[in-house]
C-alpha cells in the first residue's frame, strides 16, 4: 500500500460498511482513523476518538442500510465529537442515502423524511456530503452544503462491456429511471426499451406495457435501487414472455429486504449485478448475485476533494 503524504487526511469508519472503509483506506494509502462505538446498558450510543483530528479534513464513511436508524444515530453523533474536537472540515461519504425515496409529499399529510436527514446532517456539523447515486436528484438542493453525486453507471456497464454479450438492450423498469437507462446504453451502445408501470401502493408493481423493441435481445434491466425485487423480477419475466432472448439486471444498491432472494432465485433473471454501497450477508450471496466494489470511485473522490481538484470527470 502507497502511503498518502499528507497527515491532516483522516478516514474513520462506523459499522454499516466496515469491508468497504477497509477497502477505501487501503486504494487512498492512509490508516483507518481510531474511534470506538459502544452501547450503555439501555441501548444508547457512546462514540469515542482515539486520536487527535484538530485541524484535519476528516471522511466518515458510513452507508444507512439496515439498521438504517442505528446507523443514522451512530454518524450524528461522531459528527458531533469530530465538531467539538476542532475538526477542520466534517466530511460525510454515505455510498447510500437512506430515507431518499420519501423525497416528496406524494399525499397529503405525509413528510419529506429525505430533507429532514439532510437538515438533522447540517445541524449535526457535516460540511461536505459524497454519496453515489441519490434516488432523486434533487436530494442535492436539500442540503446548504456541497454534496457530490457519484454515479454507479460507469461501474455496471464496465462488467456487461467485459461479457461481450450481443444484441443488447438496455431496459428501465419504469418511466423515473429512463436517463439512468441512456447513460447505460450510451456506454454499450445500445438502444433502450421502458417499462411501463402502474404501483397501486408502495413495494407493489403492475407491468402494463414495454415499449421498444425486445424481441430475440439481450435485455439488461437497471435500477438505482432493488428493496423487495417485486419489480424487477415482475419486469425480467414480462420481458421474457415478449421474446427477449434473456435477461440481465443490475442496481447500485441491493437493499433485497423481505422476499428478495426468493423472487431473484426464482425469476427469469439470468445474472443480478449489483455494487457494495450496502455489504451482502452471507445468505443473499447467491450465485446468481455478482457485487461490484465502489472503493477505486469513492477513494479517487476523497482525494480529489482532499486536494481540491475537479470531481466532475468522476460523474461520468
Amino acid at each position: 500500500m502507497a502511503n498518502y503524504l499528507d497527515p491532516n487526511l483522516k478516514v474513520f469508519s462506523l459499522n454499516s460498511n466496515p469491508e468497504l472503509a477497509q477497502e477505501i483506506v487501503e486504494q487512498i494509502g492512509v490508516n483507518m482513523g481510531k474511534c470506538s462505538v459502544t452501547r450503555f446498558s439501555d441501548g444508547e450510543i457512546q462514540i469515542n476518538i482515539e486520536e487527535s483530528i484538530r485541524g484535519c479534513d476528516v471522511y466518515i464513511i458510513q452507508s444507512t442500510s439496515e439498521p438504517v436508524n442505528e446507523h443514522y444515530m451512530e454518524l450524528l453523533i461522531l459528527i458531533d465529537a469530530l465538531k467539538r474536537a476542532s475538526a477542520k472540515t466534517i466530511n460525510v461519504v454515505m455510498p447510500y442515502y437512506g430515507y431518499a425515496r420519501q423525497d416528496r409529499k406524494a399525499r397529503a399529510r405525509e413528510p419529506i423524511t429525505a430533507k429532514l436527514v439532510a437538515n438533522l446532517l447540517e445541524t449535526a456539523g457535516a460540511t461536505r456530503m459524497i454519496t453515489l447515486d441519490l434516488h432523486a436528484a434533487q436530494i442535492q438542493g436539500f442540503f446548504d452544503i456541497p454534496v457530490d453525486q457519484l454515479v454507479g453507471v460507469p461501474i455496471l456497464s464496465d462488467h456487461f462491456e467485459q461479457k461481450h454479450l450481443d444484441d443488447i438492450v438496455v431496459v428501465s423498469p419504469d418511466h423515473g429511471g429512463v436517463t439512468r437507462a441512456r447513460k447505460m446504453a450510451d456506454r454499450l451502445k445500445a438502444p433502450i426499451a421502458i417499462i411501463d408501470k402502474r404501483r397501486p401502493r408502495p413495494n407493489v408493481a403492475e407491468v402494463m406495457n414495454i415499449v421498444g423493441n425486445i424481441e430475440g435481445k439481450t435485455a439488461i434491466l437497471i435500477d438505482d435501487i432493488i428493496d423487495t425485487a417485486g419489480t424487477i423480477t415482475l419486469a425480467a419475466n414480462a420481458l421474457v414472455e415478449n421474446g427477449a432472448k434473456e435477461v440481465y439486471a443490475c442496481c447500485t444498491h441491493p437493499v433485497l429486504s423481505g422476499p428478495a432472494i426468493e423472487r431473484i432465485q426464482n425469476s427469469k433473471i439470468k445474472e443480478l449485478v449489483v455494487t457494495n454501497t450496502i455489504p451482502l450477508k452471507e445468505e443473499k450471496r447467491i450465485e446468481k448475485v455478482t457485487q461490484l466494489s465502489v472503493a477505486p470511485l469513492l477513494s479517487e473522490a476523497i482525494i480529489r476533494v482532499h486536494e481540491k481538484l475537479s470531481v466532475s470527470k468522476l460523474f461520468d
